[in-house]
C-alpha cells in the first residue's frame, strides 16, 4: 500500500496500472467508513501477493486530484488497468463484495493460460500452442471454454482425430456453449470431406440441375471444410429458398453454425442473417 498525490500520480497509478491492477482508495481520516473499508482492503492486498497494488489518497490533502476523479463521498475506490480507470464503487463492501470486484480485475490463471496458447497459435508456434493448450486442461480439465479453443486449433491443424477425442472430453454442458456447434459442424465437414466428390463433379450437377439439392448441401460442406463460409453459405441459402424442409431443415441450421464459425466478422454474418430472414419470410 502506498500513499498518492497529485505529484505521483503518474508513475504510481497509471503507469503501474500497465503492469497489474492498481486500485486508488480515496479517504480522510475523519471518515469512519473509510477506517473500516481500509484495513480490508489491506488485507486482500497481502493476500493477492503482488497480483494488484493498493494506494489512497487524503482527499483533505489531495482536492484537486479528488476533484478531477468526481469525488464526492467516501471511501470511494477506483480500478485502474493498462493505464485507465476500468470500475469503481462508493462506500463500504463486504469483503465477498471486495472479492468479487476484485476477480473482475484480476483474471484467474487458467484464463491467463488460454490466452497465452491463443497468442502462440496466432503467432504460428503451433508446437509451443499444442504443449500451452495441453498445460491448461491439465491445471483447469473441467473448462469446456478452454477445451473448445483447443478444439479449433486442433481442426486448424487438420488434427481430426485428436479434436474428436476431444469432443469426447466435454462435459454434458458443453453444447450450450456459443463454439459448439459450429466446431461440431466444422468438425463434421472435415471427416466427411473424404468421402464428397470433387467440387468440380459438384458444381457441373447444380449447373446440370439447380435443383440438385444433395449436390448442394455436399459442396457447402466441402467448403466449409475450407474454411470458405460466405460460398458454403450461397449454397445453404439456395437450400433454403428452394425447399425449407430439404433433411429437417438442414440449410438453415448449417447457417446458423457457419454464423458462430464467422464470430469475428459480424458484418458478414449480419449480411447472411438479413437474406436468410427475408428467405424465411
Amino acid at each position: 500500500m502506498s500513499d498518492v498525490t497529485l505529484q505521483n500520480f503518474e508513475p504510481e497509478v497509471i503507469e503501474a496500472s500497465r503492469q497489474a491492477p492498481v486500485l486508488v482508495d480515496f479517504w480522510a481520516p475523519w471518515c469512519g467508513p473509510c477506517r473500516t473499508l481500509g484495513p480490508m482492503l489491506e488485507k486482500l492486498e497481502a493476500e493477492a501477493n503482488g497480483k494488484w497494488k493498493l494506494t489512497k489518497v487524503n482527499v483533505d490533502e489531495n482536492q484537486e486530484l479528488a476533484a478531477h476523479f468526481g469525488v464526492r463521498s467516501i471511501p470511494h475506490v477506483v480500478a485502474f488497468a493498462d493505464g485507465e480507470a476500468v470500475d469503481q464503487f462508493i462506500g463500504v463492501l463486504p469483503e465477498s463484495g471486495l472479492r468479487e470486484f476484485l476477480s473482475r480485475l484480476t483474471p484467474n490463471p487458467a484464463q491467463l493460460a488460454l490466452q497465452d496458447a491463443q497468442s502462440l497459435a496466432a503467432a504460428g508456434d503451433r508446437q509451443a500452442a499444442g504443449h500451452a493448450f495441453q498445460s491448461l486442461l491439465a491445471l483447469d480439465p473441467g473448462s469446456d471454454a478452454a477445451r473448445l479453443a483447443y478444439i479449433s486449433f486442433l481442426l486448424d491443424g487438420n488434427a481430426l482425430a485428436g479434436a474428436e477425442a476431444e469432443f469426447g472430453r466435454l462435459s454434458p454442458q458443453a453444447a450450450q456453449e456459443d463454439a459448439y456447434a459450429a466446431l461440431r459442424t466444422r468438425l463434421e465437414a472435415m471427416k466427411g470431406v473424404s468421402d464428397l466428390p470433387d467440387e468440380q463433379t459438384l458444381t457441373s450437377r447444380i449447373a446440370a440441375d439447380p435443383r440438385d439439392l444433395p449436390a448442394r448441401l455436399d459442396l457447402a460442406r466441402l467448403l466449409i471444410a475450407r474454411q470458405q463460409y460466405e460460398p458454403a453459405l450461397e449454397q445453404l441459402l439456395a437450400i433454403v429458398r428452394m425447399d425449407r424442409g430439404f433433411e429437417d431443415d438442414v440449410g438453415r441450421k448449417t447457417m446458423i453454425s457457419v454464423f458462430d464459425m464467422l464470430g469475428d466478422h459480424p458484418d458478414v454474418v449480419s449480411r447472411w442473417r438479413r437474406q436468410l430472414s427475408t428467405s424465411l419470410n
